[in-house]
């Protein structure tokens, strides 16, 4: 009888578990606004407009490649939101898409509640999400087969590879300005080709974010190359150009980045670790892209 009461007990927990995530929904890392032939530049002005007037303040402007250009964005609500959390402030930009593809423009954008669960802040961002559907639309998700909010939480790509809590410690500084001036500095002086995008900066915190454009050249230099990184990586049809740009977080006097077996692979999680477009084609990123970073910082290696 103790046996009996003992399965149903566990069938009754396990029915508990599918139905409590039956209310979460799968989450993808990117939202396609809209799609269709167009113009670039008026998509951009019109993406930036639509935005403002549904309170976003536009944090800074990109244009990695020819016929693409990412928009950063922040709000009071992303801001207060970032500062609640430990290296929340990952988490205090998001970033809008214009790409064309041949004929087509395709506007899209990092998904808020999908991003929140990734980087363990603290609330899902839904009104976030549902204030950038509003200002730009919403046909589908899309950039993988989906994850629930508890394995985003938890999410690395596999074993023995970074998860959101080990990012790479660049750099030490004095204190927290002087932190943020090395890196302001090394972003002006195009340090290993990193160059500045954005600036945000958190609400009763010392934190700080920095959106990066990353450019390299030649053999050495490509793997730190955000459009030869792409090129591989971003190959379907509907793209995932919001990935861009990378990030450096001063945090109080300490700059991280998250290193980018878990940045790259928490929007591209269905990348197949071997073929053609897949993570062995850009195998020396990660420590490229490290690197670059700490220099940039005013780090040293260890």
């Amino acid at each position: 009888m103790r046996e009996v009461l003992g399965g149903v007990f566990c069938l009754f927990l396990a029915f508990g578990a599918v139905a409590a995530r039956a209310q979460d929904a799968l989450l993808k890392p990117f939202v396609l606004a809209s799609r269709g032939p167009g113009d670039m530049v008026q998509a951009v002005e019109s993406a930036k407009a639509k935005l403002t007037q549904n309170g976003f303040v536009i944090a800074g402007t990109h244009s990695p490649y020819p016929n693409a250009t990412v928009i950063a964005v922040t709000s009071e609500e992303l801001r207060a939101a970032a500062a609640r959390s430990e290296l929340g402030g990952f988490g205090a930009a998001q970033r809008v898409a214009v790409t064309k593809v041949r004929e087509e423009v395709q506007v899209s954008y990092t998904n808020p509640t999908y991003m929140a669960h990734a980087y363990r802040m603290a609330g899902d961002l839904k009104g976030v999400t549902a204030k950038l559907q509003a200002a730009l639309g919403r046909i589908e998700e899309y950039g993988s087969s989906g994850h629930y909010p508890e394995q985003l939480r938890r999410y690395h790509y596999m074993i023995g590879m970074e998860y959101f809590d080990e990012p790479s410690l660049l750099a030490s500084h004095g204190s927290h300005d002087d932190a943020v001036k090395a890196v302001e500095a090394g972003l002006a002086a195009g340090r290993q080709g990193m160059t500045k995008v954005y600036r945000v900066d958190l609400p009763g915190k010392k934190e700080v974010l920095l959106g990066v454009a990353m450019k390299g050249d030649g053999d050495e230099g490509k793997f730190r190359d955000d459009r030869h990184i792409m090129s591989v990586i971003d190959f379907k049809d509907v793209k995932s150009t919001a990935h861009l740009p990378y990030e450096l977080l001063v945090s109080d006097n300490k700059v991280y980045a998250l290193y980018a077996r878990f940045r790259i692979a928490i929007n591209f999680p269905d990348l197949s670790m071997m073929g053609e477009n897949s993570f062995m084609r850009i195998k020396p990123a990660p420590e490229a892209i490290r690197k670059a970073l700490l220099k940039t910082a005013g780090g040293k290696e260890d």
